[in-house]
């Protein structure tokens, strides 16, 4: 890519309006046309999920390597700088390049920053799909976020299910991915999904949301966050980060993720399909006012279910 503003001719024209730095748009077909064999011995035509490398730089410091389908590396590459806090805002962005030859994204700041190494040497490997990272002591920052109380109703969960199923494009047609949404609710409570994404990682879905959100300015005090992915303390940092106050699920929970969103004030709802689900915490913020009709369990039934 070629043309670049320099430093002060860009943010000169940046005057007035939302910033936006130079990035490439180079986004990836998410699935592969393949031929396996069934059991019968016979060759099957179907679609695998892309997976490809992405290594990504920072001012010409080489930070990590992503495992991701490749569909939105721009945002992808801004939301996971943003949550790992590796740069101090968006306008202290200048460019980002991606490469697929050269399997790898380059951003390079108006400013190099500064404290970057002593934020490198603190790397804790996490739970994330390909195991994730957190650099610098984010847990100790985010338990100091406190997300505003939000009032929702039971009715509204089902409806936000129901048009969830209408998206997992690639997970229908592939498999091998998680998938994340930005959810709200118009004046008519009709649920809307402003963005969907799907990762071989649900945490590369997530920041591919963040880098979204950053890059546009949304808010997230009015939205929901929806993953397929389980809701460790990973996932939970994100959405609050995000400021996104309610987080849906339809897998389960870690103990850690369920600390962090207790001190936080995350709303956590998991195992959620069809008309199932279970509140984890806030359940003192949900109006429950579309219980189901259920067949009635016997003791022993009821003593051998499981939570969830």
């Amino acid at each position: 890519m070629s043309g670049f503003q320099t430093a002060g001719e860009k943010r000169g024209a940046q005057v007035g309006s939302s910033y936006r730095p130079e990035m490439t748009s180079l986004g990836l077909s998410p699935s592969h046309e393949v031929v396996a064999v069934d059991e019968y011995g016979q060759p099957q035509r179907g679609f695998v999920a892309g997976e490809r490398a992405l290594t990504l730089f920072l001012d010409d410091r080489e930070i990590v390597t992503l495992m991701t389908l490749g569909t939105h590396p721009e945002m992808l590459t801004l939301g996971y700088l943003l949550n790992q806090r590796l740069v101090p805002c968006l306008e202290s962005v200048d460019s980002i390049r991606v490469d697929w030859e050269k399997a790898e994204v380059r951003v390079d700041t108006f400013e190099r920053i500064a404290d970057l190494e002593e934020k490198l040497k603190h790397r804790t490997v996490t739970t994330g799909c390909g195991q994730g990272t957190v650099f610098g002591r984010i847990g100790e920052q985010i338990e100091k976020i406190r997300l505003p109380r939000r009032q929702i109703a039971q009715s509204l969960v089902y409806r936000l299910l129901s048009q969830i199923n209408e998206h997992n494009e690639v997970y229908k047609r592939a498999g091998g991915v998680h998938g994340c949404a930005l959810c709200r609710f118009d004046s008519g409570n009709t649920p809307k999904i402003d963005l969907f994404v799907e990762d071989v990682g649900r945490h590369n879905a997530a920041d591919a949301i963040s880098g979204f959100m950053w890059l546009n300015a949304i808010e997230g005090q009015d939205k929901w966050f929806y993953t397929t992915g389980r809701l460790t303390s990973e996932m939970v940092i994100k959405v609050a980060q995000m400021q996104i106050p309610i987080l849906l699920s339809r897998s389960g929970v870690t103990f850690r993720g369920l600390e962090l969103a207790q001190k936080i004030g995350v709303v956590l709802i998991a195992r959620a399909k069809g008309r199932h689900f279970l509140v984890y915490n806030g359940a003192d913020q949900i109006t429950f006012d579309a219980i189901p009709t259920v067949k009635r369990a016997d003791s022993t039934d009821r003593s051998r279910r499981r939570l969830g």
